[in-house]
């Protein structure tokens, strides 16, 4: 089978398309025919060795796929890795059907990356009825969902961040009231002045840096700012007296600790199908790449040149 393989932890150049044997499932775990894998900026993680799990090598990446079993059902997995490839080995747990009306494109956008923006809101966050949002990287592929999720789950004004004048754009038709340019000299002011001069409730926060610092400053007595990602790889230090006198949290969320509770998976994965059903919630698909164009991939995403969610098709 055709597959993305790295020997080696690196930049993009380190992604190499390979002729590997077809993996043989295990106990409690499934072959998957691959119509389509799913691109997220963790992979990038995965292929320099940076993420919160290590791996070894040599190593098939990709965390998440679309296809068929060996009965013909239409499936979606969470891997640990192998998603770049033909065929998939994926743990039962950790497959679900994907509905009638729902395409492979929709179904993925929804998986790692709806149910981590669900996650954000309900389980991290705890939004409250009326409350501020600040969306942070509001195009990319979680904020878009997280900026149409906002208001459906209780937030009374939402703010994006997004890099590009078209991506602000883009985030004020998903349903934000207002887009910050992430690059403003007076960040935590641009924020304050985008919530009509107020602090902010709650910030979910994926790039790290000058943007958490900014963010966390906005906050609003009370207030939450949710980490999910480190995009921009600088780390943040908090100290313990500045949340006491603010009343200030900050919380931490990544997917991972969800998988295997189906208490965690289904119930918000079945919300999120419904969602996207009824047209309230319109996953946004990006760009489709062949398993041959990987590099070009990585590079997109790693230079913020993509809005939605980011797709690979295993047969080109």
């Amino acid at each position: 089978m055709r597959a993305v393989q790295i020997d080696e932890f690196g930049g993009p150049e380190v992604l190499k398309l390979v002729d590997l044997p077809v993996p043989e499932p295990g106990e409690g775990e499934l072959l998957v025919d691959v119509t389509t894998a799913g691109l997220n900026f963790a992979d990038t993680h995965q292929r320099e060795n940076s993420y919160l799990a290590k791996y070894e090598l040599p190593l098939v990446i990709g965390g998440e796929v679309a296809g068929t079993d060996r009965d013909g059902r239409r499936v979606i997995s969470l891997l640990r890795s192998g998603g770049y490839a033909e065929h998939a080995v994926a743990r039962e747990d950790q497959t679900f059907p994907i509905p009638d009306g729902v395409d492979d494109g929709a179904a993925l956008a929804l998986l790692i990356q709806g149910l981590t923006a669900w996650h954000l809101y309900r389980t991290s966050a705890k939004l409250g009825e009326g409350e501020s949002v600040v969306v942070v990287s509001g195009a990319g592929g979680v904020g878009s969902l997280a900026v149409q999720l906002a208001k459906p789950f209780g937030a009374a004004r939402v703010i994006a961040t997004a890099s590009s004048e078209e991506k602000r754009a883009k985030t004020l038709e998903l349903g934000a009231d207002a887009a910050v340019d992430p690059g403003a000299e007076d960040l935590t002011a641009a924020i304050l002045e985008a919530n009509e001069g107020r602090q902010v409730d709650v910030v979910l926060e994926m790039s790290g840096g000058r943007m958490f610092d900014a963010a966390i400053e906005a906050l609003a007595p009370f207030g939450r700012i949710v980490a999910y990602g480190i995009a921009g790889r600088e780390q943040n230090e908090v100290q313990t007296g500045r949340l006491m006198r603010k009343s200030r949290a900050v919380v931490g969320f990544w997917l991972m600790h969800c998988l295997g509770r189906r208490d965690m998976m289904d119930e918000p994965l079945a919300e999120l199908f419904d969602l996207a059903a009824r047209g309230v919630l319109v996953p946004q698909v990006g760009e489709t790449y062949g398993l041959s164009e990987v590099r070009r991939a990585h590079e997109d995403l790693a230079a913020r040149r993509t809005t939605g969610k980011l797709l690979l098709d295993p047969s080109a």
